[in-house]
């Protein structure tokens, strides 16, 4: 049986209701949870703020959402999700989807499992966002996802 995306969610891959002052700081917290799972190092969380900057908010893929990645590369050391909920929303600069309250982190060792994740994840999030915003601890929030899963 193949993992289901809340089962690759542990507890260290969860940070609800934290604190970012921009951006950047909402994507470190989303990099520093996949640091923490053995997913990635932190020059992983620098390669995804650089692509940011670079390409701009495009990571901003629905309102409230941020799919904060990039591509595969020696900082990622396995494929790996995380999951921070914000707070206080931040602004992104994303013309229709700021602000975000929701950050997902993804980190993949190649295309595919980045594809596979993408998919279970849009699956996950066309559900009541609401709903994942207000989640108190990580098995809320695991049961919330598992509802949620098509």
């Amino acid at each position: 049986m193949t993992a289901t995306l809340a089962d690759e969610l542990s507890d260290d891959a969860i940070v609800l209701h934290a604190e970012a002052h921009d951006w950047r700081e909402a994507v470190r917290l989303a990099g520093a949870a996949l640091t923490a799972t053995g997913s990635t190092t932190d020059e992983y969380t620098n390669e995804m703020i650089r692509a940011v900057e670079e390409l701009g908010p495009y990571i901003v893929i629905a309102p409230s959402i941020a799919l904060a990645h990039s591509r595969p590369s020696p900082a990622v050391l396995r494929t790996g999700i995380s999951w921070v909920t914000l707070s206080s929303p931040v602004e992104f600069g994303h013309p229709n989807n700021d602000p975000v309250r929701l950050v997902v982190g993804l980190a993949a060792v190649d295309h595919d499992s980045h594809l596979a994740t993408m998919s279970n994840l849009a699956g996950v999030l066309s559900g009541d966002i609401e709903r994942f915003l207000e989640a108190t601890d990580p098995e809320q929030l695991r049961a919330l996802i598992r509802e949620n899963t098509h």
